[in-house]
């Protein structure tokens, strides 16, 4: 890759969006390429995966069937999107990649994280974050603060012991690739977790 490539991970409603958001704004400002984009989605037919994938209506899908269609979308993403821009020198900004079905699918689905880093290994290839910014915040402290969860998410209506989970799934995560995986404390205000990455990203040397 002759890019950089740097995803956010956390549990719903972390803030993930807002704080891709305002580094977006900080780099443009900068004079810095980048491109934002998102899993499951980014290309046309991956957010038409998510839109199955998250949809309401979708209560019966299964587990193995919700872990495989995050690796299809993901697949999509990469050869459409995410690859072209890293092979041209960007740096990319993902809000979430395969950190994320680790924690849902291989955690707190119990699916095991042998069989979705497996699936995914397809998907991926070799195209691995450089860095990955962990927002650490309990999904209690989270969904608090977004003022309940999604009616239109089912990803979101699966309830606080679910959530829970996923965010042990993500410390795991984070505690078995320090040196990729960054927890950033996002429980001030977001423009103090703002200069937090960006100092980030400036240590890391992913910009400089």
């Amino acid at each position: 890759m002759k890019g950089k490539f740097v995803t956010f991970e956390g549990c719903e409603g972390s803030g993930k969006s807002t704080q891709i958001r305002l580094l977006s704004e900080r780099l443009k400002k900068a004079g810095i390429p980048h491109m934002v984009t998102r899993e499951p989605g980014g290309s046309d037919i991956a957010e038409q995966i998510r839109g199955i994938i998250l949809s309401g209506r979708n209560t019966a899908m299964c587990d193995e069937c919700e872990a495989l269609l995050y690796a299809a979308a993901r697949a999509q993403h990469l050869r459409e999107k995410v690859q072209p821009a890293l092979e041209a020198g960007m740096l990319v900004l993902c809000d979430r990649y395969v950190d994320s079905s680790l924690a849902y699918q291989g955690y707190a689905r119990g699916l095991g994280t042998d069989f979705v880093a497996a699936i995914n290994g397809f998907a991926m290839r070799d195209f691995r974050p450089d860095l990955t910014l962990f927002l650490d915040i309990s999904p209690r402290a989270a969904f608090e603060r977004k003022h309940g969860a999604d009616e239109g998410d089912r990803m979101e209506q699966l309830g606080l012991a679910f959530h829970e989970k996923v965010y042990e799934g993500y410390l795991k995560l984070a505690e078995s690739c320090p040196g990729r995986i960054v927890k950033v404390d996002c429980s001030g205000n977001k423009f103090r977790t703002s200069d937090i990455i960006f100092a980030l990203l400036k240590s890391a040397n992913i910009i400089k």
